[in-house]
């Protein structure tokens, strides 16, 4: 009773604290590649959060182009070991291969969601005030922006009424089900 009594919260804070800084490291990424107003408040909470062991990771892993290779190999190995010290607690083994699909979908399904969150998020807010900016507003319509640009590619303007979030709502929730489940399995048969 006393292992299971403290392993239950001892994994909700590693879960907890490795996805709120993995999630950090995420938006900073996504921040980075949409071309977010660096001088954003949030933006630079989320790069001095971040650039400790993002400085240290440059020095060995080079950018490649506008995608910042650092920050993805430090967040794929952030949600290994996570990943990794969860099951250790549970007394389940994995081996290094079912291990790093388990933490890349995790990773893909975190994505999606700040995708969905951010593409929600953004339409609610365009009813509420639409001409308003705030720090938070920015971000919500950097994170956004490249999917509902997409989605109004492909959507006709409808007389003023504009479609592309639930397109991309749909697009999204489609990824989910399609991308996710062949990981899981995947991770399954390799571990």
């Amino acid at each position: 009773m006393g292992t299971t009594y403290m392993t239950d919260p001892i994994i909700f804070l590693i879960d907890t604290l490795f996805s709120l800084y993995i999630m950090a490291i995420l938006l900073r990424f996504l921040l980075q590649w949409c071309g977010a107003d660096f001088y954003n408040p949030i933006s630079q909470f989320l790069v001095k959060m971040t650039h400790p062991p993002l400085r240290i990771m440059r020095r060995f892993v080079p950018s490649i182009g506008k995608i910042d290779s650092s920050s993805l190999v430090l967040m794929l190995s952030l949600q290994m070991l996570a990943d990794f010290s969860i099951l250790l607690l549970k007394g389940v083994s994995i081996n290094i291969g079912a291990l790093v699909i388990l933490s890349m979908t995790q990773l893909i399904s975190l994505l999606l969601n700040v995708l969905v969150f951010s593409v929600f998020a953004r339409a609610i807010l365009s009813w509420m005030n639409p001409g308003a900016f705030y720090a938070a507003v920015s971000i919500v319509e950097a994170l956004s922006n490249p999917i509902l640009n997409l989605c109004r590619k492909m959507i006709p303007n409808l007389g003023g009424i504009d479609l592309s979030p639930l397109a991309a709502l749909l697009l999204l929730q489609m990824a989910k089900m399609v991308v996710l489940p062949p990981l899981h399995e995947l991770a399954n048969l390799v571990g």
